[in-house]
């Protein structure tokens, strides 16, 4: 299979290496050395950056002010920004605006967008639901208030509930947040975070980044803020793991870069680490898990960029969720067992705060936790496989 990128999508990935080249991790706060949350905001150094590079905006349409990309190279920019540990809602944000510009209407693109697109309007999605465990739209009920019926045009919606763990919660704008309507259907609410009737309780990452418990009483919203459209939840669930995949990749790469240089210099009975056949094995079976993951992960993502909208995926033996899955698989397993190893390697020169690898380890346990167990994954891909037999 041929996963040769286009010029557009290699110079979006060169834009984020210069952008995130100037984020050391050695910069990003440390979980272990800061009690509580390690920061009450983003980096908005960084995030301007990324807006001036016009990273914010690259699968915004070109009216819009975007570059008209598609997920794949969103996907190769989330790459970069995982190797550095980006404090920025970069994955959330931007899929966040795709969502509106795919599924929402001219009023809310014009409105939304283009701020968007510039950095000024950050977005974020509440993609946890209340437990963590329940479907995310489950944890929001949204009923239709006015002249409108159930299906979405005219009058006002009113939602209820709670969302938990919803990142970058307390820098975002606005929220968008799965709800389902009691009637079998999902929709997505653009809700600002000072609206009346919205309560942040905080929360705190393991990667000690400060989340929210969002909390909606009687949030109404206008009809132009409600998305509608049958699948956009599917859909945005979907981008948002390729994403979270991809950050896995670039931070699992990272490491193991990392290992490689300590390992090469680190010697033991006079000779470096790395010409010891055992933690060449180790090695060697990350760098494997690194590039299974990479191939799951742009194959999830080919398919989900030739979903258009109102269009079909790109054919394939399963439905575009069995991609996703096996994506998933690979990014939790992988990036765990890389940063188990590179522990291992490292010794106890790796539990030292001066030294990046403990940010990397939180970290990756966070992505981890947010792709969930491989085990719920293999089952999800087995129904799929029951449900469409091969050959």
């Amino acid at each position: 299979m041929d996963f040769t990128f286009t010029e557009e999508q290699q110079a979006a990935a060169e834009a984020a290496k210069a952008v995130f080249s100037s984020a050391p991790p050695d910069g990003v706060p440390s979980p272990a050395l800061t009690p509580g949350a390690v920061a009450d905001d983003l980096d908005r150094r960084l995030w301007g950056k990324a807006a001036d590079a016009d990273l914010l905006g690259l699968l915004l349409d070109p009216r819009y002010g975007g570059a008209g990309l598609d997920p794949i190279a969103l996907c190769l920019v989330l790459r970069e920004a995982g190797r550095v540990l980006a404090r920025v809602p970069l994955l959330e944000s931007t899929a966040a605006a795709l969502a509106v510009q795919r599924y929402g209407g001219e009023e809310l693109r014009a409105a939304v967008l283009p701020a968007a697109g510039r950095g000024e309007l950050v977005l974020t999605v509440a993609p946890h639901g209340r437990t963590g465990h329940d479907a995310a739209e489950l944890a929001v009920q949204a009923r239709q208030d006015g002249d409108g019926h159930d299906g979405g045009h005219g009058g006002a919606w009113v939602l209820e509930g709670t969302q938990t763990a919803v990142p970058w919660a307390h820098s975002a704008d606005r929220v968008l947040v799965p709800a389902h309507t009691g009637a079998g259907r999902t929709l997505l609410a653009l809700v600002p975070r000072d609206h009346p009737g919205v309560t942040l309780a905080p929360q705190i990452s393991t990667s000690g980044e400060r989340l929210a418990e969002i909390r909606l009483e009687a949030v109404r919203l206008d009809s132009s803020a409600v998305l509608t459209a049958d699948g956009a939840w599917e859909w945005l669930r979907s981008l948002l793991t390729c994403g979270t995949c991809a950050l896995a990749l670039g931070l699992g790469e990272a490491v193991l870069a990392l290992t490689s240089s300590y390992t090469s210099k680190r010697e033991q009975f006079g000779f470096p680490l790395a010409t010891f056949q055992a933690v060449a094995v180790q090695a060697a079976d990350r760098y494997i898990d690194l590039r299974a993951t990479e191939a799951t992960l742009w194959q999830a993502a080919w398919r989900l960029a030739t979903d258009g909208a109102g269009a079909p995926a790109a054919p394939g033996a399963l439905p575009v969720a069995g991609d996703i899955a096996v994506a998933k698989i690979w990014a939790a397993e992988g990036v765990r067992r890389v940063v188990q190893t590179a522990q291992h390697l490292h010794g106890g020169f790796g539990a030292a705060t001066d030294y990046p690898l403990h940010r990397y380890h939180a970290w990756a346990k966070q992505l981890e936790l947010s792709l969930g167990p491989a085990a719920a994954h293999e089952e999800a891909l087995g129904d799929l496989l029951a449900a469409h037999p091969l050959g």
